[in-house]
């Protein structure tokens, strides 16, 4: 066998993109064939010094690359991230450091950069947590059984002025990146796209040798405004000469609860189609009750979604926006002394958070003061934007509570009223 020093990390070059690719699939269990199509589609997405290989002398045997995003804190502010994806190490070479060490690689240059977190979607739950990530959004999806929600059979649009119309690709590469960028900013977790996630998703940049094209619908409200847009696809089934088409949400944005409300509706609403199935959407979706009988949206999948790596504790904490001060949960606090413990060393330190009447968050590093609370980074990446409770992280042990009450000024201090949401996968 191997030994770990004989297996190298290096950055990969686009001379190697075609073995790099090979790995890649191999991890997922996909075909290791890689045709021209897909290194076509790698290379024009390729970024230097962003992509890294584990080698067995000439043989990539891991895979693992990063590229800049922003991350939606809510109130229309973003931090950098390192946005972390095609992590894989294939099954020959396990259990030798080679993903620790990939990613200390890449923690260090993306702290040296100044990315405020790391991100990530965790193909299995039990991997990042070591390297500090914490699941800061969860996700849900839905399957509506559309004759039993009670929705009006007769329905021809919105009531309200609004109007629903199918577009074409280029239309959506055009109309979606200002709607997504206006959903980005009150939706905290939501994370950036490019150019390039906009012609992934519409077929312009392809991975495989065929493309099936979507549906596309958009929504614009009663003054022209374009404030919702879904994909969707079809199938075609019948039985005993009934139909028992299901539409397949790829993604649906939108900006308002109406426009939501009216592309549900008019899913709901195209005939055949018997079975809708939502794709992944926030926790506490409006969707169950657009409907007339919530029942009929049955939740088939619920689990954790964006895990985050805070990097700066402060400029994480100073950057989104609070809905209360915490005044008089413990003894009149307007804030709270927090030790983060980082074995890593990015972000480990006693800080202290303190946030004003007008929901502005300062947060001061190195404080002497005793520490109020202490946790892991992975359970402060999970409070950070507001989805969990620290009250139940101190249940479960994750949380120390060194001064009684600490967890419940915590809670009044992070969480939101509206859970967050990443409606993208990457």
């Amino acid at each position: 066998m191997t030994s770990p020093a004989d297996v190298g990390i290096r950055t990969v070059t686009e001379d190697g993109l075609r073995e790099w690719t090979r790995a890649l699939s191999t991890g997922f269990l996909r075909s290791p064939e890689v045709t021209d199509t897909e290194l076509e589609a790698r290379r024009g997405g390729f970024l230097p010094g962003r992509m890294l290989g584990a080698y067995d002398g000439e043989r990539c045997v891991a895979t693992f690359r990063s590229f800049p995003q922003e991350l939606s804190v809510g109130g229309g502010a973003t931090v950098s991230a390192d946005a972390i994806s095609n992590v894989t190490v294939t099954s020959t070479h396990r259990r030798r450091g080679i993903l620790t060490r990939m990613m200390a690689q890449d923690l260090a240059a993306a702290k040296e950069r100044g990315d405020v977190v790391a991100t990530l979607i965790a193909a299995e739950y039990r991997i990042y947590g070591r390297y500090g990530f914490g699941p800061a959004t969860w996700a849900s999806e839905w399957t509506i059984d559309v004759p039993r929600a009670g929705l009006d059979p007769r329905w021809s649009g919105p009531a309200d002025g609004g109007r629903i119309d199918l577009v074409d690709a280029a239309d959506v590469r055009k109309l979606g990146p200002e709607l997504h960028t206006r959903l980005a900013r009150q939706q905290p977790g939501a994370v950036s796209r490019d150019e390039r996630w906009w012609q992934v998703n519409t077929g312009v940049v392809r991975f495989g040798e065929s493309w099936d094209e979507p549906f596309y619908a958009v929504h614009r409200s009663a003054d022209g405004e374009v404030d919702g847009l879904v994909s969707y696809e079809a199938d075609d089934k019948w039985d005993a000469k009934q139909p028992q088409d299901t539409a397949d949400v790829n993604w649906l944005i939108a900006a308002t609860p109406a426009a939501e409300r009216a592309l549900w509706q008019y899913l709901c609403s195209i005939d055949w189609i018997t079975k809708v199935k939502t794709g992944w959407r926030a926790p506490d979706d409006l969707l169950p009750f657009f409907l007339p009988d919530p029942r009929a949206a049955r939740l088939t999948t619920h689990a954790d979604w964006l895990w985050v790596r805070i990097l700066d504790v402060v400029r994480a904490l100073e950057a989104r926006p609070y809905d209360g001060t915490g005044s008089g949960a413990v003894g009149g606090s307007r804030g709270l002394v927090l030790e983060v413990v980082d074995a890593a060393g990015f972000a480990g330190g006693r800080y202290r958070l303190e946030v004003s009447a007008e929901g502005v968050g300062f947060c001061t590093p190195g404080v002497r003061d005793a520490a109020e609370i202490t946790l892991d980074v992975r359970e402060l990446a999970a409070l950070w934007l507001g989805d969990e409770s620290a009250v139940r992280l101190a249940a479960l042990g994750r949380v120390r509570e060194e001064r009684a009450g600490a967890a419940r000024v915590a809670d009044a201090l992070l969480r939101t009223s509206r859970r967050p949401w990443c409606p993208d996968i990457f």
